[in-house]
Formats: structure tokens, sequence, C-alpha cells
């Protein structure tokens, strides 16, 4: 997996994802997302599923709620020897609607950015299995 490759996740926040109020969902459950985005990117790059070491920035946007569908998306930046450069962001694509019924929903045709993120994350030399060129 080259640098500037992406994936994307979609996923409806549930009932259990609501922490607050009003069904808000934590942040952390988001941030849990990037996670696992950064997991499948190591996956394809490495072979292994790494370590994320750190944010380097965090940015919440917009409130999400249960029954919202996110579109989370994981780009590899960079890499060095060991660490990977990543970019995250969470796009609510589908939002509740319980102002209208206990089931109401509708497609939100311009996807609001809810969070951004910016992280490494960390593959130990010899948990790197996949061959590839080096690096420039």
């Amino acid at each position: 997996m080259p640098v500037g490759e992406k994936v994307v996740l979609r996923v409806r926040m549930s009932q259990a994802d609501a922490h607050y109020g009003g069904n808000l969902v934590d942040g952390a459950r988001i941030l849990a997302l990037f996670g696992d985005a950064a997991t499948e990117l190591l996956v394809r790059h490495d072979g292994d599923e790494g370590l994320l070491r750190a944010y380097e920035s965090v940015e919440f946007l917009s409130q999400t709620r249960a029954g919202d569908f996110l579109e989370v998306e994981g780009e590899l930046l960079g890499t060095g020897a060991t660490s990977r450069a990543m970019r995250f962001e969470a796009r609510r694509v589908i939002s509740a609607r319980p102002d209208l019924s206990d089931s109401a929903a509708e497609v939100v045709h311009r996807p609001v950015v809810v969070c951004r993120a910016r992280g490494t994350c960390v593959v130990p030399r010899q948990k790197q299995r996949l061959a590839r060129p080096e690096a420039d």
C-alpha cells in the first residue's frame, strides 16, 4: 500500500454508543473508529496491526447522535523506518431524525465532517512482513 492510499469504513452509531443526554455519541467512540482505520492501513501496508503512538491533532467539529451513519476515512501520509503518518476524517452521511419519528433518518446530501485527526502509528521492524520498495 503506497503513501496516499486510503481506507473507508461505514458505521452506524447505535444506542449503545450514546453516552450523553440527547443521544450524543462520545468523541472517544469516533477515535476508536480512527483506530480501526489505522489498523486496516497498517495491515495492508505492513502485514501487522502495529500500534497507535499518538494523535498530533484532533478536532471535533459537529455532534454525532445514535442512529447517525458515519463514513470514516484513513489515509497513509508518509512512512519512516517504523513510523506511519496518517490522516483521519469522519463524516456524517445519514442523520437520524427522531424529531420526525423513532425510526426516521435521511441521507445527508453534503456529508458533514464531525471529526478530523492526524496521528502516528508504529510497526516495529521485526513485525513488518510485507516487502516494498525502499522509501524515497
